[in-house]
């Protein structure tokens, strides 16, 4: 099952189909990342993307706990940045088992040439 990683949405996986893998939509979790670039260089898209090749590769490869340890690294003086940084490193910690990316690639490529 694919979902945006909304809490609501496991809680009915589980309960309608149980053993289902669940997997964070990877637009919705580059999207996270998108967000958060922009509020970390405001009108910079040029930092905004270099920032994102470092933290977009880290997701894609499933690195997801490497890129929560990244996330809760960066040093801020704001705190509502503070708070934005908390609560996009606590959706990737909470739904890293959803985004093995590599892992589900894998498992999919096997699947289709059976």
């Amino acid at each position: 099952m694919i979902g945006d990683g909304a809490e609501w949405i496991w809680n009915i996986v589980a309960l309608y189909f149980p053993g289902a893998i669940e997997i964070v939509d990877l637009y919705h979790a580059r999207q996270h990342l998108w967000d958060l670039a922009r509020r970390l260089y405001l009108n910079q898209e040029g930092e905004q993307r270099r920032w994102m090749l470092v933290h977009q590769n880290l997701l894609d490869e499933g690195e997801v706990q490497s890129l929560v340890l990244a996330l809760r690294s960066i040093d801020t003086s704001s705190s509502e940045l503070a708070e934005t940084l908390r609560i996009t490193a606590n959706y990737f910690e909470t739904n890293a088992q959803r985004m093995r990316y590599p892992e589900f690639v894998d498992s999919t490529c096997l699947s289709a040439r059976v």
